[in-house]
């Protein structure tokens, strides 16, 4: 039976598992690991990608992964070959490191990205590579510890997880961590890695759907399928001020005041419909647009669902911007 194409869409929110060929280790000691989290570092900074989570394991990881304008495929590509290479090196082998397929499950952020982030942070402990609560906020291979202030890595999104915790971050990373803790009685949540729960859910007037390749709702798969059967343009991107500049056009606004925080009225929706359109459709990758609207990540994140309700729920709004997007 032939496989499912990956989705691959700017973006989207991906929990990617990657396992070592025949189950072997695919880290032998700690110079692979650094090996790889610099790779990834780099990987991430080059290309726009977003880390929200991740976990080394001795024979798999998991990563959960925002892609910008550059594919996953890529991403994962250069990620893999780079490792494998210098893996292989290293420890004088040849041949395959990983599956010849990993997985990358599209998932629906507001109901689920804390949820993975917690799963995937709990992994070392689930599977013994520590013994508490007190070993995983210094264990160095998950962004637990990048979370809790006892690492760094370069391109994890530290302020968007912490941001939904409180405002100070001190507090903010003991609520945080007390919600992974309280993850700890929820044990192995097999809907989170492809299997258990059916990703399904009804759509008014339709029947459900399922997509293995997809958590989330039935909108959210209508929505992800729709994306999927209208091609994408192929080129250069608009800039992102004369993205801005047609959006203050259409929402009657003024362009300089989608650069800055206001209450006035209007601003703010439009300030979503540029989130949404940069990032979902453009595949400006969040960083950039929290970067020219002087918005934090988490603050880009919330306004492009904002953004997405406002677009599906009026049609006016949506035909005007495809005319000002194509003009």
């Amino acid at each position: 039976m032939p496989r499912t194409a990956r989705i691959d869409i700017p973006g989207i929110l991906h929990h990617v598992i990657v396992r070592g060929i025949e189950r072997r280790v695919v880290f032998m000691d700690n110079s692979d690991r650094e090996s790889f989290t610099a790779r990834l570092a780099r990987l991430l900074e080059q290309t726009g990608t977003d880390c929200l989570a991740w976990a080394l394991m001795d024979n798999h990881f998991h990563l959960l992964l925002r892609t910008g304008p550059t594919k996953l495929a890529t991403f994962m590509r250069r990620l893999l070959t780079g490792h494998a290479v210098t893996f292989n090196l290293r420890h004088g082998r040849v041949g395959h490191l990983f599956q010849n397929r990993y997985k990358s499950i599209v998932c629906e952020e507001e109901p689920y990205l804390l949820a993975l982030v917690r799963y995937i942070h709990l992994n070392p402990l689930r599977a013994g590579a520590v013994g508490d609560m007190e070993e995983l906020d210094r264990y160095p291979w998950s962004g637990h510890a990048v979370l809790m202030g006892n690492r760094e890595l370069a391109g994890q999104q530290t302020e968007e997880i912490l941001s939904r915790f409180g405002c100070k971050k001190a507090k903010a990373r003991h609520a945080y961590r007390q919600f992974v803790a309280d993850g700890i009685a929820l044990g192995k949540r097999s809907e989170l890695t492809g299997g258990g729960l059916r990703r399904s859910g009804s759509v008014a007037g339709k029947p459900e759907s399922f997509d293995e390749r997809i958590l989330g709702g039935g909108e959210f798969i209508e929505r992800i399928r729709g994306e999927l059967s209208e091609p994408r343009p192929v080129g250069s991107l608009l800039p992102l001020d004369e993205l801005i500049n047609r959006i203050a056009v259409m929402c009657n606004v003024d362009s300089d005041a989608l650069l800055r925080r206001t209450r006035v009225a209007g601003v703010a929706e439009a300030r979503s419909i540029v989130c949404f359109v940069s990032v979902r459709e453009m595949g400006y990758s969040g960083a950039e647009v929290a970067r020219t609207l002087k918005m934090s990540r988490a603050g880009v994140t919330l306004a492009v669902a904002r953004g997405a309700g406002l677009l599906a729920s009026d049609s006016a709004i949506r035909d005007n911007i495809a005319s000002k997007l194509a003009g």
